[in-house]
């Protein structure tokens, strides 16, 4: 037999006889709990040893308790209980309205016992309620209600499609009112092990039913109208790209989809291509980023839900720590997809300046007999270049251009929140959060930043009240953005704003001498302002949450409290490696300073290349070792199996390659 034959045969039964001795092993073994390694990315582990139950940690989080092994932290980000505090909230607001409209009232905890039936009355059901106000009904008369923990025959049918722990769906049957069943699905076989263990410690089986599926593949087979889910959650580890395609078919006519996004960096604009790739529109690096990144996303949703003659109705769109989250409805209409056009715009923004200009891609316009027209819209808005600064333009887009919030419903899910503060650990910040979204202009498109006004005029910064106390002088409207602290939201036009800032800087003047002439702080200034700015503070340029003193922006709550490491088998426990890993990790990207003999001296031990090809002009003051060849490089050099091209660190040197430098 060949010897090749014979290694083989012997490494296969070694082997197999290595995994019988292993299966006999762990059949005599007690086995611990699950530890689920898959984060919310539908990864399953495998080959990781499980943990004890001295290793477990348990988490409170609102109305729920969570037990997940403390060698995988990750599982639980407490960073994100704004996120699901904010979600329960909204779904409870979205289940009033929906059973309302079916005569179904909601008991939610910490709230009167009276519910308000919110649904739209017409002037004859208006007087009948007012006829029967105050009227003891029969006991067959009393209307239905919906309570937590209860199962709502003709409630709400939910999914989380990437559960993890169930975390969020055991908070949704222990918060939310109004529900038939929560399908708590993950691909990770031990997530869903944990998913069970903690179903039944919260006593919630009769209403939360984790699944092991792919969530697009669970979706996909709920696309008949009478399998859809009314809500449908989506809070992936990164982009939610590959799920919304599915998401938005598997949703019933008027759901709800509510998606968490967490890849920012390439919302931002970091990665115009790979945005363009996963959410079909190219983002910019602006000081608006955070907005576009909601719009972006919004774009994709109705893109895709158009292919299937649906679209979307936002109702609130949040940029919130290290990501964004958007709930939108779900409708069915062939003649409102024909409409989707004319919602999405290009953004040409200024390379020098950062002014922007919208463009729609259609336009709608009225017709005879009561119709509507949809266009090609025409264009661009702009010239090649810049009108304040000179500059070229860049091409980002298309975004979604109406408004990305419902106010009717922030307000009702703000007047919830305030008037039961204690449901929610984080209802200070929700509450601030949602007043700035009450105050912000529903039909202006991004916004301006005051230190970016101010840097590209080199100038010092107007105060907040003052810059929007000149707009208001001016005769525009201005708001903040909850999604920037000095976000400046007007309808001005830009050359107005410009305009403000020109007067400004006569006030506080800038040394012109200074300047470029080919800066745009340069040819901005040397235009004279057509329109003359009031500066002097008006009451009604302090916004209503700022005089309130509202938690509206959140600041970092905890040390490292980004986006954690995505879940890998055999994660290792927190700690002080976990700790020092970390801080190493900080600005990694920045090369820490070194000692200029030392450098010198490991550069010395690297032959020069340009020396061994003789072109080398620097003799002795190059940074690299001139030392002439030993006989036993020039034989390997020779040799036909060593390419004359590459080359081999001298042993002992410790180094994988050379410094890229000459």
């Amino acid at each position: 037999m060949p010897r090749a034959r014979i290694g083989l045969w012997l490494s296969l039964t070694l082997r197999s006889t290595r995994s019988l001795c292993r299966a006999g092993f762990m059949e005599g073994q007690p086995q611990g709990p699950p530890n689920p390694a898959g984060m919310e990315n539908g990864t399953e582990p495998c080959g990781e040893e499980r943990a004890s139950e001295a290793q477990e940690t348990t988490v409170t989080e609102g109305a729920a308790k969570i037990a997940f092994p403390s060698a995988n932290e990750v599982f639980y980000n407490p960073v994100q209980e704004f996120n699901r505090d904010l979600t329960c909230a909204v779904i409870t607001e979205f289940a009033r309205i929906q059973l309302g409209a079916k005569g179904i009232q909601i008991k939610v905890p910490g709230e009167k016992d009276v519910q308000k039936v919110v649904v739209d009355l017409s002037e004859q059901e208006e007087e009948k309620a007012e006829l029967t106000k105050g009227a003891t009904l029969a006991p067959g008369d009393q209307p239905r209600t919906a309570a937590v923990g209860e199962i709502c025959e003709e409630g709400l049918r939910v999914l989380e499609g990437l559960a993890a722990s169930g975390l969020r769906s055991i908070r949704f049957a222990r918060e939310v009112p109004g529900l038939q069943s929560v399908v708590a699905n993950d691909a990770s076989a031990r997530a869903v092990d944990l998913m069970c263990r903690n179903v039944q410690l919260n006593a919630v089986a009769h209403l939360v039913h984790p699944r092991q599926a792919d969530a697009r593949m669970l979706m996909y087979q709920h696309q008949r109208a009478s399998e859809r889910f009314d809500v449908i959650d989506l809070d992936p580890y990164g982009s939610p790209a590959p799920f919304l395609d599915a998401a938005v078919q598997a949703v019933s006519e008027g759901g709800l989809l509510c998606v968490t996004c967490t890849d920012m960096a390439v919302l931002a604009g970091n990665s115009g291509e790979t945005c363009y790739s996963k959410y079909g529109a190219m983002a910019l690096k602006s000081r608006a980023c955070h907005e576009m990144a909601l719009r972006i996303v919004l774009h994709s949703l109705d893109l895709r839900a158009n292919c299937y003659q649906r679209f979307v109705v936002p109702l609130l769109s949040v940029s919130a720590d290290f990501y964004v989250r958007v709930f939108v409805r779900v409708f069915t209409g062939q003649a409102k997809v024909k409409a989707s056009a004319s919602k999405q715009a290009l953004v040409f923004q200024c390379v020098g300046c950062g002014t922007f200009h919208l463009q729609r891609l259609g336009k709608a316009s009225g017709a005879s007999g009561g119709r509507v027209k949809f266009s090609a819209a025409c264009g661009p808005p702009i010239s090649p270049e810049c009108e304040h600064c000179g500059q070229r333009h860049q091409l980002g887009g298309p975004l979604w251009a109406e408004p990305i919030h419902d106010l009717d419903f922030v307000g009702r899910v703000l007047q919830a929140v305030s008037t039961n503060p204690g449901r929610f650990h984080t209802s200070e910040r929700i509450q601030g959060v949602l007043s700035v979204i009450t105050e912000e202009l529903p039909d202006v498109p991004l916004y301006y930043t005051l230190d970016q006004l101010s840097s590209t005029i080199r100038c010092s910064t107007p105060s907040l009240l003052q810059l929007r106390s000149a707009l208001l002088h001016a005769g525009f409207r201005v708001s903040l953005s909850h999604a920037c602290k000095n976000a400046v939201k007007t309808d001005a036009p830009s050359s107005a704003l410009w305009d403000i800032m020109r007067c400004w800087e006569k006030e506080c003047p800038v040394k012109r001498e200074r300047l470029s002439e080919a800066s745009p702080a340069f040819r901005i200034l040397s235009v004279e302002p057509r329109l003359q700015a009031n500066f002097a503070v008006r009451d009604d340029a302090n916004p209503s949450s700022r005089q309130r003193g509202l938690k509206r922006f959140q600041a970092n709550p905890e040390a490292n409290w980004g986006p954690r490491p995505r879940a890998r088998p055999g994660g290792k426990a927190a700690g002080e490696a976990m700790e020092e890993r970390r801080r190493l990790h900080q600005n990694k990207r920045k090369e820490p300073a070194e000692d200029p003999v030392q450098r010198a001296a490991r550069l010395k031990s690297f032959p020069c290349k340009r020396f061994k090809e003789g072109t080398c002009q620097r003799g002795e003051q190059c940074c690299y070792s001139h030392s002439p060849p030993t006989p036993e490089d020039t034989a390997a050099a020779a040799s036909p199996d060593h390419p004359k091209t590459s080359y081999q660190n001298p042993p002992g040197s410790g180094v994988a390659a050379g410094p890229g430098v000459d």
